[in-house]
């Protein structure tokens, strides 16, 4: 019997979903595709679940679409078209997605980390846009996303040349949090993971949601959204609930501050 294309592991309320096809550096195949989305899925619907952290088997994150399948498949790059989104499945997750990036992220790998909300990257991670090299043009968000995240400049010169960009780079650019150590990485998710669910329970996936939607408008309309929706959350929190949880973040802060 064959393994599973994705793995999941789940430990309280987080889930580790693992992409499992490391001798095909884990290459979108239309089965790995679908097992994505399902996969979110099936944890959206899970209440139990409320982070998860998106990584690799082996030694890349993920290669990108199989091209290997796609040149065999008579319908080409418009099969895969016609299949589930990966990339919508995991951003309708309301939790956070930490991605884990053990590994090269490689145009449909690159949309896949670029659908996390947070990038944590081992030394060994390196992302490229090869859509263009391939011949076709992004569909699940990259050309949209990426210039967000690092600019128009420097997402044109990764995208128009396919090059390369290492975890130094990505984090000196902004697109990413943090470089570790391979040993350190998914220990890091972990950790950042349980600080995610040290805060208040209902507003992880309200504010998460809050920046999401913001971030998706003008800078006027995004102030107006926020406006809308802490006016009608705020109403539900009493003085007491405030002043229960004041002296949590006193001795959080003074643990982080030394």
């Amino acid at each position: 019997m064959s393994e599973p294309v994705v793995l999941v592991e789940k430990s309280g309320a987080i889930a580790t979903v693992t992409l499992n096809r490391p001798t095909a550096m884990n290459a979108l195949s239309r089965d790995l595709r679908l097992a994505i989305a399902e996969t979110f899925e099936a944890l959206e619907a899970d209440a139990d679940i409320r982070v998860a952290i998106l990584t690799g088997a082996g030694k890349a994150f993920c290669a990108g679409l199989d091209l290997k399948e796609l040149g065999s498949d008579k319908g080409g790059v418009n099969a895969a078209a016609g299949d589930k989104d990966p990339v919508t499945s995991i951003g309708q997750f309301s939790g956070p997605v930490i991605g884990a990036i053990n590994g090269v992220a490689i145009t449909g790998g690159f949309e896949l980390a670029l659908a996390c909300d947070v990038l944590i990257c081992s030394e060994n991670a390196r992302f490229a846009d090869t859509h263009a090299r391939v011949g076709i043009l992004p569909g699940w968000g990259l050309s949209q996303k990426l210039s967000r995240a690092i600019g128009i400049y420097r997402a044109k010169e990764l995208s128009l040349t396919g090059n390369f960009l290492s975890a130094q780079q990505a984090q000196d650019w902004g697109m990413i949090n943090r470089v570790v150590t391979a040993e350190e990485l998914l220990p890091v998710a972990r950790k950042l993971a349980e600080d995610m669910l040290s805060v208040v329970p209902e507003c992880l996936p309200a504010y998460k949601k809050l920046i999401d939607d913001g971030f998706a408008e003008s800078f006027g309309e995004g102030l107006k959204t926020e406006r809308k929706v802490s006016n009608a959350a705020n109403k539900a929190v009493t003085p007491d609930a405030i002043a229960e949880r004041r002296a949590g973040i006193q001795s959080r802060g003074k643990e982080q501050t030394g």
